[in-house]
């Protein structure tokens, strides 16, 4: 399901294909459905969003991805749909404007049907609601009673042991500034050797959010909510030199590419990318005597 554009010498060639899990279903059981593209990363790029499609209905619609290589660009969506109209069906083609011109999927047909029944079982009618006593019936309130006063002492018990934890915690452990903690949780990153362990997806997705947590605290920014390519661009403007600022956004996008294109980069790179964040963090954090950056702790 593979349209390659015909080559023209004013614009590059670019992919899109879509594709389904299954072909055939139940009424109402659900296709996972996948949409990709590899485009030019110098061309203007539109995604198709279809509010809808005939003889099918939208059960989730994921985020796209974007990974970003030399040259181009790949994203990725998966969404799922499904039927409740017995028949053949198809997935409409849909249209991918890249730079001046227009790329479609291929039409996906998928057969939509019924349980088959086995005729030769015996059908049953259906039998009336028998009505079975309980010999436990009078302990029930007896029961409800205690159980509401077990909770009730218990959750008393839990927040007063709360509170008094807080305000040991409050005495005793001053809260570390957005500088401290982050560097304290690079240290104990650094000191595990996940890459070395092969654990390269947690340590990546442990140094983005080590990043984004510190970025929340120091900069006041909703980095925890934001996608890579959207925290890229708010950092577009901040205090990195400008080739900082391009090796953190490599950092933050390999970071993606880990986790969602299950990329494994070697030990050597996954020990640059942790400085460059590094690096960054104590570039980002401002001079603590400038009235310009007052030093607040979240």
């Amino acid at each position: 399901m593979l349209l390659h554009a015909q080559k023209k010498t004013a614009q590059p060639l670019a992919t899109v294909k879509a594709t389904v899990d299954k072909q055939k279903i139940l009424i109402g059981e659900p296709i996972q459905l996948m949409f990709e593209a590899t485009v030019p990363d110098n061309l203007p790029f539109a995604w198709p969003l279809p509010d809808s499609l005939a003889h099918f209905e939208w059960l989730e619609k994921g985020r796209v991805d974007t990974v970003t290589r030399p040259g181009e660009k790949y994203y990725r969506q998966y969404l799922t749909v499904t039927s409740f109209d017995s028949g053949s069906w198809s997935i409409p083609r849909l249209a991918f404007q890249v730079g001046t011109k227009k790329y479609f999927t291929d039409s996906i047909r998928v057969e939509v049907g019924y349980t088959k029944l086995d005729p030769s079982k015996d059908f049953h009618d259906i039998k009336d609601i028998i009505d079975v006593p309980n010999p436990f019936a009078r302990w029930i309130p007896w029961i409800i009673v205690a159980v509401t006063l077990v909770s009730l002492t218990l959750v008393f018990w839990l927040i007063r042991k709360r509170k008094i934890l807080k305000q040991i915690v409050t005495r005793e452990t001053p809260r570390l500034s957005p500088l401290e903690e982050a560097l304290q949780h690079l240290d104990e990153l650094i000191k595990q050797q996940l890459p070395v362990n092969g654990a390269i997806k947690t340590y990546y997705s442990r140094l983005d959010e080590i990043f984004r947590v510190y970025l929340y605290r120091r900069l006041g920014i909703s980095s925890m909510a934001e996608t890579s390519e959207e925290l890229i661009i708010q950092l577009r403007g901040s205090i990195l030199p400008r080739g900082q600022f391009d090796s953190l956004a490599e950092a933050l996008r390999m970071s993606d590419f880990v986790k969602f294109a299950k990329y494994q980069p070697g030990v050597a790179d996954s020990q640059h990318h942790y400085e460059v964040i590094r690096e960054a963090i104590l570039t980002l954090e401002p001079p603590p005597s400038s009235p310009s950056n007052p030093q607040t702790t979240k």
